[in-house]
């Protein structure tokens, strides 16, 4: 392994992106790769990279995108006005994974946190992951909460 880059997302970054969402047995069943990208996946880029409590990560290993994540900072009334990073969309393509380059990118991805004055960083993971969990854990994330969602239409 080369030097590994954690950066900003760009556009031309956008397939190798898609791709990994797709690489496991949940994102299968909800990501569309083809080739040009769907116009859905450039539309949400265009408004992440637009929007400064956004930020969408690459890891980069030679040039060639091998992890990301999407980084949200949230404000809040609740905790006193506190911020919030919120981590989601973790992925780090298969022949990389237990390498170190999960924590890593954790690492990185805290620390823009606490740069940017987040006083909490929070995360959701699918139920059916239980080596994402103990990953988790293993940073020192806490299963405090239930999360719950509600599909919408589309």
């Amino acid at each position: 392994m080369s030097d590994i880059i954690f950066r900003t997302a760009r556009l031309t970054d956008l397939p190798e992106i898609v791709g990994l969402l797709a690489d496991d047995p949940l994102g299968s069943q909800r990501e569309t790769v083809s080739s040009p990208v769907d116009e859905r996946y450039v539309a949400a880029f265009k408004a992440i990279d637009v929007d400064p409590n956004q930020r969408l990560v690459v890891a980069t290993d030679a040039e060639a995108v091998i992890g990301t994540l999407q980084l949200s900072f949230i404000p809040g009334i609740a905790r006193r006005g506190a911020w919030r990073g919120q981590i989601e969309a973790v992925r780090i393509a298969a022949p990389f994974r237990s390498t170190g380059i999960g924590q890593q990118l954790f690492e990185w991805a805290i620390s823009e946190c606490k740069s940017r004055g987040c006083q909490l960083v929070q995360l959701t993971t699918d139920k059916g992951r239980p080596d994402a969990h103990r990953f988790y854990e293993k940073l020192g994330f806490v299963a405090s909460h239930e999360g719950y969602k509600l599909q919408l239409a589309g």
